[in-house]
């Protein structure tokens, strides 16, 4: 209690006190007097004064013990941050905006999936459970501590490596903290063969739901332990490291590994949440020849948990909700996004060699016209029906038209002749070949174009930072592979080739090669 309310408490005591002693003497004098003549209405006044005296104690104590501590706990009740139903309102938005991409998705199985895995994450949201997950590699000694937490054994603590190898998961409790916590062991990571890797991904995706993560080492950090810490903190992860197996080192190795751990994670986990303890401490033997067991020493962990728990519990469960949901709508976004690029590949492959078929009947006198044929508007506005972006055709020529003068500045129209000409290396009359290499290059034009008008409309109608041109030169590079160029031409040849020429056979490379 502050000082001045206990000394306006004493000297309200002193006074009250005074004054009873003061009443009590007056009234005791007219009571007598009263009684003498009127006992029933003596008795009647000694019942007031009892009943005004009790509810002047009773308001006395109200005030200064009981409205005090309920003026602390409303506090409290204000002081406890609303930032968790901010993000809990947050997850369930994004749960609902999840369902309605969903909704879009053709994929049965992925939809099935992602509807599954949204339920999974709305009955977490309304249980509000505390998920604490214990992460490590498979000789850091996690089953230990989960023994030591528990206080009792539930799992090997004796292999070398790897002796968990499936999650388990366990109620624990912590004084002070209302919802429910579940501490998961998790499998190792780092173990060697198909299973050991399989294992690992089970054990990651535990940690990427988990609300706290305890991650185990046994010695200094590897970088293949510290990398995957730091994805998981990266994501939003509340980590706290573990040194466990302190009992195998001299108090001065102990101190020296334990600041060189909280070195090498600094900036990525606060000093204050590396902890060192010893889950599973080796039996120590008496000077009388007795092997004694010691009692875990988790003391400095729970400690930290239980601070962690009741001051950032209410957040981390929001937190985590918020996370799932939004990486749930992340996959969601990933599976719409290669739909609508198949949807608008299918839409360029069509155009490409629509185009090429209208320049092989009617060649054009000038090569940097095939620009402006190539670039087709309705293939423009069907790309951005497919993005759910409605433009005119009006707009879709505009768009065409500087996409046309894009690839005429860039030398992409030159560039693409010059490439299918030597690819295509036929043996024709020289008005056949004009017809075909110009067919031909609209249709690799009309791809390129497409490609680059598929990148604006994902991006949301937007060409990015290097603007159209470097959307442009950057489709023609990734279209001019040979391993690409290869199917092309073969295609082309298929298409366009034998249906201008009827069936014309080309000798194969190993006939080229032998012939004198």
């Amino acid at each position: 209690m502050p000082l001045p309310r206990l000394l306006i408490l004493l000297v309200g005591l002193g006074i009250i006190l005074g004054l009873l002693i003061w009443l009590i003497s007056s009234l005791a004098q007219l009571y007598t007097t009263i009684a003498l003549t009127q006992p029933l209405l003596g008795n009647l006044l000694l019942i007031v004064v009892i009943a005004l005296l009790l509810v002047l104690v009773g308001a006395f104590l109200y005030y200064f013990l009981i409205l005090p501590q309920g003026r602390k706990k409303s506090r409290r009740q204000q002081a406890t941050p609303k930032v968790s139903e901010v993000r809990t309102e947050a997850a369930e938005e994004t749960l609902k905006a999840v369902r309605r991409q969903v909704a879009q998705i053709q994929d049965e199985v992925a939809r099935q999936e992602l509807l599954s895995r949204s339920r999974e994450i709305e009955q977490n949201l309304n249980r509000g459970e505390i998920r604490v997950v214990v992460f490590g590699t498979g000789s850091a000694g996690k089953t230990s501590l989960v023994n030591a937490l528990l206080g009792r054994i539930v799992g090997r603590v004796d292999a070398p490596m790897g002796s968990t190898t499936v999650s388990e998961t366990y109620l624990l409790r912590f004084k002070g903290v209302d919802r429910q916590i579940l501490i998961t062991d998790t499998p190792g990571i780092l173990e060697v063969g198909v299973a050991g890797t399989e294992r690992e991904q089970l054990a990651r995706q535990l940690a990427t739901d988990a609300n706290l993560l305890l991650f185990v080492v046994d010695n200094d950090l590897r970088q293949s332990e510290y990398e995957p810490l730091k994805a998981l903190v990266e994501i939003g992860k509340r980590s706290v490291l573990v040194f466990n197996k302190t009992d195998l080192y001299p108090d001065v190795d102990r101190e020296t590994l334990l600041a060189r751990l909280r070195e090498r994670v600094r900036g990525v986990i606060p000093a204050q949440d590396v902890v060192a303890i010893a889950a599973n401490p080796q039996p120590v033997r008496l000077e009388t020849g007795e092997l004694v067991q010691p009692e875990p020493d988790v003391l400095p962990l729970l400690r930290r948990m239980a601070i962690i728990l009741r001051s950032e519990g209410e957040d981390l469960v929001a937190d985590n909700i918020l996370l799932q949901s939004q990486r749930l709508g992340a996959a969601a976004r990933r599976l719409i996004d290669g739909q609508r690029r198949r949807q608008a590949d299918k839409v360029v492959d069509r155009f490409q060699w629509i185009g090429a078929g209208v320049i092989a009947v009617t060649p054009l006198p000038v090569v940097d016209m095939l620009a402006a044929a190539a670039v087709n508007a309705q293939m423009v506005v069907e790309i951005g029906k497919v993005y759910g972006c409605e433009i005119n055709l009006e707009r879709g020529r505009e768009m065409a038209l500087s996409l046309a003068k894009t690839l005429v500045g860039l030398g992409v129209v030159k560039g693409t002749f010059e490439l299918l000409q030597v690819a295509l290396n036929l043996n024709l009359g020289t008005l056949i070949v004009s017809r075909v290499i110009q067919a031909v290059s609209a249709a690799y034009l009309t791809r390129i174009a497409g490609k680059s008008f598929i990148e604006y409309f994902r991006h949301n109608q937007d060409w990015g930072d290097g603007g159209i041109t470097e959307v442009v030169q950057r489709q023609f590079e990734l279209n001019r592979r040979d391993e690409f160029i290869g199917a092309f031409i073969q295609e082309a040849i298929a298409r366009v080739v034998r249906p201008l020429t009827g069936e014309v056979r080309f000798p194969s490379p190993i006939e080229e090669e032998i012939e004198p």
